[in-house]
């Protein structure tokens, strides 16, 4: 079956749909997401009522972010622009969407082979960033401990798009996956693939990221998705959200 496997939307609701709209196309079955739901976008109650729909009509699993972490126990005097945006999304927040925020567990198995996560399988409550060889190394051992069936981490956080997996000699390789290219992912190595980010890439490309994972065919395919991103920053400006936000979006970066 094949895994849309989609992280970082925060609260980008064209964004998403987009993704969503582009995985059917491409025969998907399920859908996976990676946490950080919320934060920074301007419309987080149709983000969240679309992902509670997938969860509860299409069992789509989901896991928790920072951002959805922070949105629901914002600080009383917000001092940098994430915590801004946290007390914002706080206020919209209805008991039902609070609720499900907090179901939503730090890691889940998409099949005792495959572990999703926000952001490192190594103490996943810390949030850590995987921006290299060695974090990625410190993901894929902490995973492996948990479980030594556990052959891919999926995760998302840093908000560019990167594989990572083990060598025969144990030596820990980085990949820079190409859109719409798949990559032969054989369950004999470990691999740690990270998605990107649906709703704010970071990487100079204002498209949208996402992968799909093919367990059938063991392959990995990492995309960009064009989506209406002059829609996403006028929501951030209607909700009287930092400038900064909607100006990222329009640059990538």
């Amino acid at each position: 079956m094949k895994t849309a496997v989609l992280s970082d939307v925060h609260a980008n609701r064209p964004a998403l749909e987009a993704c969503l709209a582009h995985a059917r196309a491409q025969g998907v079955g399920r859908f996976a997401l990676l946490g950080d739901l919320v934060g920074y976008g301007g419309e987080p109650i149709a983000v969240l009522d679309r992902v509670m729909g997938l969860v509860a009509h299409e069992g789509a699993l989901a896991v928790l972010g920072n951002h959805d972490a922070l949105a629901l126990d914002p600080p009383a005097v917000p001092r940098q622009r994430g915590e801004q945006s946290a007390v914002w999304t706080h206020a919209q927040l209805s008991p039902a969407h609070r609720d499900f925020l907090r179901s939503l567990p730090l890691v889940a198995h998409l099949s005792p082979e495959v572990l999703l996560v926000h952001a490192s399988a190594d103490g996943p409550e810390r949030w850590h960033y995987i921006e290299d060889a060695s974090a990625a190394e410190r993901s894929l051992s902490a995973a492996a401990q948990q479980d030594g069936a556990i052959r891919y981490v999926f995760s998302g956080h840093v908000h560019e798009q990167a594989l990572y997996y083990l060598t025969p000699t144990a030596k820990l390789m980085r990949f820079a996956p190409q859109p719409g290219v798949p990559i032969p992912v054989p369950p004999h190595r470990q691999w740690l693939a990270i998605v990107g980010s649906v709703g704010q890439p970071r990487d100079g490309d204002a498209r949208a990221m996402y992968a799909i994972y093919d367990d059938a065919a063991a392959q990995i395919t990492f995309h960009r998705v064009e989506y209406d991103v002059p829609a996403a920053a006028a929501a951030i400006r209607a909700a009287g959200l930092p400038e900064f936000d909607a100006e990222r979006l329009e640059r990538g970066r």
